[in-house]
């Protein structure tokens, strides 16, 4: 479905910064989920089953919010959410639907009508993981004993170089995204659906109501508000998003931007990411080895790789220099 609106934009947080630790970016998802609870509503969201699949469920209580609090970069099982949907809103029961833009898009697919009581926020996604490499990658914990929880975006060391973390019951593992197996995979799009490579659904006219996102750039938009817990960028697509926000925004903390500007940092907005030379490889090879091995062999950089962007780096006399005297050498 075409759409045109143009989206008002906004740099958040939430004041509680409780909620703001235990979320990917600062925290609105809860204030919309709350608001939406807070008026006999039901809200669904991706969540971890019991052995850490992801799948999309229902919260009828503040408390449920907890578990589909925070990024999971694994594509969600939707399972019977959308006839769920359907029943809530027979009831005339006030309905927060979250998820992809693909995934609202197959939603409003199976209603086949806008209905007054459905309230629809998505993301700006990277792209979609294969539940297999995720199953794949969390065999490398199978000796440690069975997993309490996993946090995709931890912030103990900062909003902006977050963490992969999972607890066990004696133990924690904690990886940057830089030397995270999985994380490293995801961000080099090694095993996301084919789809995402082509995305149908790369721009800033959304079918949703309300799209949500990491305000990456804010450290040049607005300065004065990063202070690395985590800043979201707000989009604004209609008219009912804009009186749910009106009604939240007692409980952040926001300024407006240009829609443009605020989304000029994160390309995933408008563009679908690469297809790498080495995905297919990748993923043929997914069953045959441990998924950190396989992450080594498909991620190690080339000394040349590794020296141009050194070079890149320094200043222009010393690069210079550094040139002629490698090729002398």
């Amino acid at each position: 479905m075409a759409v045109h609106n143009k989206p008002t934009a906004f740099a958040a947080h939430h004041i509680n910064n409780d909620i703001r630790m235990q979320s990917s970016s600062g925290g609105i998802f809860t204030a919309i989920a709350e608001y939406v609870i807070g008026n006999n509503g039901v809200v669904f969201g991706a969540c971890f089953d019991n052995w850490f699949n992801v799948v999309h469920d229902y919260a009828e209580t503040s408390e449920d919010l907890q578990k589909m609090r925070g990024s999971k970069y694994v594509q969600s099982r939707i399972g019977s959410a959308f006839e769920q949907v359907g029943r809530f809103l027979d009831q005339k029961r006030l309905v927060l639907f979250t998820g992809t833009p693909c995934q609202i898009a197959g939603l409003k697919s199976y209603l086949r009508s806008d209905n007054e009581y459905l309230v629809t926020q998505d993301i700006i996604c990277h792209g979609v993981p294969s539940p297999k490499a995720w199953n794949k990658y969390l065999e490398l914990f199978s000796k440690k004993g069975p997993i309490q929880t996993i946090s995709f975006r931890n912030k103990d060391t900062g909003w902006s170089e977050f963490s992969m973390k999972v607890t066990f019951a004696t133990e924690q593992y904690r990886r940057d995204l830089s030397k995270d197996y999985f994380l490293k995979a995801f961000l080099r799009n090694l095993c996301l659906r084919p789809s995402c490579y082509q995305c149908h659904f790369k721009t800033l006219h959304r079918e949703s109501d309300i799209t949500l996102a990491d305000f990456w750039g804010i450290e040049v938009v607005l300065p004065a508000m990063n202070d690395d817990k985590g800043i979201s960028l707000v989009l604004i697509n209609s008219e009912k998003g804009k009186q749910v926000f009106q009604a939240i925004s007692k409980d952040l903390i926001c300024k407006p931007v240009d829609y443009l500007q605020a989304t000029k940092y994160n390309k995933a907005a408008t563009q679908s990411i690469s297809l790498p030379e080495k995905r297919q490889d990748f993923l043929a090879h997914l069953n045959e080895l441990p998924f950190d091995s396989l992450v080594e062999k498909h991620t190690k950089e080339k000394i040349r790789t590794i020296f141009r962007r050194f070079v890149l780096k320094i200043g222009s006399k010393t690069k210079k220099k550094l040139l002629h005297n490698t090729t002398k050498g």
